[in-house]
C-alpha cells in the first residue's frame, strides 16, 4: 500500500497549493518576510511607526453555515465568512488586522474547492488590510462527509495600547448606536435550518415573497467586515466600546464589555428586523427573546457613544456608506441586557 491506497493523494494537494499560493502571495505586504510553505509565517511590525503596540488575536470557525454552502456549491463564500468574523472580534478591541492563517480539512480534496476557499479568504484579507501569511490543508479519508469540509481561522493584529477599547468608559447616558448585518453573518444556522428547511420544508432554491433572492441566496450573504467604517473612529478614541453580535446575541455579548454597576436597554423598534429572521421565528415558533439570544436580528456591531459624540459618528460612518441606528443606551445596573418595544 501507499499514502494514496488510504485514501490521501499528495498529488492532489500539491495541483491545489498552486493556487492557493497564488492566492496567498496577492495579499502580502511590507511586513511579511519569507514566502508561503515556510514551517512558520513571519511578519515584522517595524514598517508600522508604533509606539507601543499590542497584539491582539482571535480564532473561530464558520460553523453549520458551511451546510449552506455545500448545498449551493458557494465554496468562495466561506472564505469571506471567517476571515470577516475574525476581523471584527479584534476590532472591538480596536486592533486592526495584521495577518491570517487558515485550516481546512476535509475526507478528500475535490478540485477546485480548496483554490476557490482559498481566493475567498484572499479577497477577504486584502479587504481589511490583512495578510493571508499561512495555513494547514487536512485530508482526512472517513472524518467527514463526501463533498463536505471544515475550515477555521486565526488573526492576528495590533492596536496601540492607548487605543484599545475596553468599556472602561461605559457609564450610565452612554448612547448605544447599532451598524446593519448583512444578514446572519455565521450565526444561528443551526436553529435557522431547523426552522427553515427541516419543519417549513423550504429548499435552498425556494423563493420566498420578502426576500431578495433565493432562500439559499439570503442564508449564504457573507459575514461582513466593519473594519473600514470603524478604524478610523478607533484612532480618533470616539468610542467607549465596541460589540460584535455573534453566538449568544445580545444578551451573550453585550456584557463582555461592560463595566460593573450597569446595563443596556435596547429599543427593538428603533430599526426593522430583515424578514428572514421573522420567517425563521414563525416557522420554527421561536420566542422572541429567544431570537436576540441566538441571532444578531439585523445588527451586527453596536458602537457605545458619549452622547456629544453621537453626530460626529454618524457623519463619519455616513461618509463610509454605512449607517447607524440609536438602539440604545446605557443605564444603572448589573450588567444585564434589557429590551423595550
Amino acid at each position: 500500500m501507499n499514502y494514496e491506497d488510504a485514501g490521501v493523494s499528495l498529488a492532489r494537494a500539491d495541483k491545489a497549493m498552486v493556487g492557493v499560493k497564488k492566492s496567498a502571495r496577492s495579499t502580502y505586504n511590507a511586513g511579511v518576510l519569507g514566502d508561503i510553505g515556510n514551517f512558520g509565517g513571519l511578519f515584522t511590525l517595524n514598517h508600522l511607526g508604533l509606539k507601543d503596540p499590542v497584539l491582539v488575536s482571535s480564532v473561530d470557525g464558520v460553523g453549520t453555515k458551511l451546510k449552506i454552502h455545500f448545498g449551493l456549491k458557494s465554496h468562495g463564500l466561506p472564505g469571506r465568512d471567517i476571515v470577516n468574523h475574525c476581523s471584527n472580534d479584534i476590532l472591538v478591541q480596536g486592533a486592526r488586522p495584521l495577518f491570517f492563517l487558515d485550516y481546512l480539512a476535509t475526507g478528500m480534496l475535490e478540485d477546485g474547492v480548496l483554490e476557490a476557499v482559498v481566493d475567498g479568504m484572499a479577497k477577504a484579507c486584502k479587504e481589511n488590510d490583512c495578510v493571508l501569511i499561512g495555513g494547514e490543508t487536512a485530508e482526512m479519508p472517513g472524518m467527514y462527509h463526501e463533498g463536505e469540509y471544515d475550515i477555521s481561522g486565526t488573526i492576528v493584529g495590533v492596536v496601540e495600547r492607548d487605543e484599545i477599547i475596553d468599556g472602561k468608559k461605559i457609564v450610565p447616558g452612554t448612547v448605544v448606536l447599532g451598524i446593519p448585518s448583512t444578514g446572519l453573518h455565521t450565526n444561528g444556522y443551526s436553529l435557522a435550518r431547523k426552522a427553515m428547511l427541516d419543519i417549513g420544508r423550504y429548499k435552498l432554491d425556494s423563493k420566498i415573497e420578502g426576500l431578495n433572492g433565493t432562500l439559499g441566496e439570503i442564508l449564504a450573504v457573507p459575514h461582513r467586515s466593519y473594519y473600514r467604517s470603524l478604524i478610523d473612529l478607533v484612532h480618533a478614541k470616539k468610542l467607549q466600546g465596541l460589540v460584535h453580535i455573534t453566538g449568544s446575541g445580545f444578551q451573550g455579548n453585550i456584557p463582555r464589555i461592560l463595566p460593573k454597576g450597569v446595563s443596556v436597554k435596547i429599543n427593538r423598534t428603533a430599526w426593522t428586523v430583515p424578514k428572514i429572521f421573522n420567517l425563521i421565528q414563525e416557522e420554527g415558533n421561536v420566542k422572541l427573546d429567544e431570537m436576540y439570544r441566538t441571532f444578531n436580528m439585523g445588527i451586527g456591531m453596536l458602537i457605545f457613544s458619549a452622547p456629544g459624540d453621537v453626530a460626529n459618528i454618524r457623519s463619519h460612518l455616513e461618509s463610509k456608506g454605512d449607517i447607524a441606528y440609536e438602539c440604545g443606551k446605557v443605564i444603572e445596573g448589573n450588567n444585564e441586557v434589557v429590551f423595550e418595544g
